[in-house]
């Protein structure tokens, strides 16, 4: 009777946290607030207004923002700490059921127990120092590594032992929440420099055929790299949700509206071998069937193509997948990894890479503005 008592309060508390959630974070844009930007405006196109996914909690009157806790703390860089919050979260989904689960998203990446990081004391949030993103994808792999495994001991992925892990506050249909167009950018400008030079001068080769899942109206391809190189590209092929901000991306060639968490069987509208690279930029955390997606990814891939995943840590709270929220940018980089790896698509070279602009202060030299980092693979 205690047993049960104790878990309908926690029901009862979750729920009341999900409600208060939802009252606060609504599907509307403009009412997602940011956690780390100033309303300050800067040039070029306006940026969304989104929050951290390992937010602080903290109210900053100061600069006009309001940053929204987490659905868990970030993992700090002791592994006894680790150890008890996984604890901690199993225990607890073994007393929920229902739609309160959503609130407690599976923490289970075996990330290095000696990861270095540092809290930001303007928002609290937990960033990695340098080379820790780097150093978050396993130089070997197995099945222990598998996060995403029916068991902790490792194990073959499915849909149904997963599926908390892939829930969402808001489950509702995506092709609502994206219905209207959002010109705006998702991260600051810093974060898009360094996304338009990372893929213009270091990722696509002249006379690529590229796909750009989940695109937008933009897709931070420039016409010329860096050292003047024309990328006179072949094709760019935009698969995406919103057909006015595909329609407006001058970069595509073609494009798709396609929604790839309607169906778990998910099949992309291309042949096999049709690409040498595929971008995705700023959604991986949306993605409920990634596996699925990756392995899609590799069939329409050429071989020795490579795919490149960016993300950030500010993301739509209500759409972000219970695994990705709560996590922090480490543990985020190992989960992409994750993906590439266990999806059985062949992808081989997986690494991961920080393009967050950076200055010294002090001992350690600490992100500026939104971290922006990539994961890639290259088909084998």
């Amino acid at each position: 009777m205690m047993i049960s008592l104790y878990r309908s309060h926690l029901v009862f508390l979750l729920e009341l946290i999900l409600v208060a959630t939802r009252q606060h974070v609504s599907l509307a844009l403009p009412t997602i607030v940011p956690l780390q930007a100033s309303n300050k405006n800067v040039p070029g196109r306006p940026r969304a207004n989104l929050i951290s996914s390992n937010a602080s909690g903290r109210h900053n009157d100061d600069e006009g923002t309001t940053s929204t806790a987490s659905l868990e703390t970030s993992i700090s860089d002791t592994s006894p700490s680790h150890r008890r919050r996984s604890f901690v979260t199993s225990l607890s989904r073994a007393f929920v059921a229902g739609p309160a689960a959503a609130l407690l998203p599976l923490i289970s990446s075996p990330r290095p127990s000696n990861a270095a990081t540092y809290r930001d004391p303007k928002t609290g949030i937990l960033l990695p120092s340098v080379g820790e993103i780097e150093s978050s994808i396993p130089s070997n792999w197995d099945d222990y590594d598998n996060p995403l495994s029916s068991s902790s001991g490792g194990g073959e992925y499915s849909s149904s032992s997963s599926s908390s892990s892939f829930s969402r506050l808001d489950s509702s249909p995506d092709a609502i929440f994206y219905s209207e167009p959002r010109f705006v950018e998702h991260v600051d400008e810093r974060a898009v420099e360094s996304m338009t030079s990372y893929i213009t001068d270091s990722l696509l080769k002249p006379g690529d055929s590229v796909l750009d899942l989940c695109s937008s109206w933009t897709s931070h391809i420039r016409p010329s790299a860096s050292d003047g190189r024309l990328l006179e590209l072949k094709r760019v092929s935009g698969l995406g949700m919103n057909a006015k901000e595909l329609e407006a991306n001058p970069a595509l060639t073609d494009w798709t509206v396609m929604d790839l968490n309607a169906d778990g069987n998910v099949k992309l509208p291309y042949d096999d071998d049709s690409f040498d690279a595929i971008l995705l930029q700023l959604s991986i955390d949306y993605l409920i069937h990634p596996l699925e997606v990756m392995k899609e990814a590799s069939r329409v891939l050429r071989k020795g193509g490579k795919i490149a995943i960016l993300f950030s840590n500010r993301l739509f709270l209500s759409k972000a997948v219970g695994l990705w929220t709560g996590s922090d940018d480490i543990d985020h980089a190992y989960t992409v990894g994750s993906y590439l790896r266990f999806c059985n698509g062949g992808f081989t070279n997986i690494r991961a890479e920080d393009l967050s602009t950076r200055k010294q202060k002090g001992k350690e030299r600490v992100i500026v503005g939104d971290p922006l980092y990539v994961v890639t693979a290259t088909k084998g």
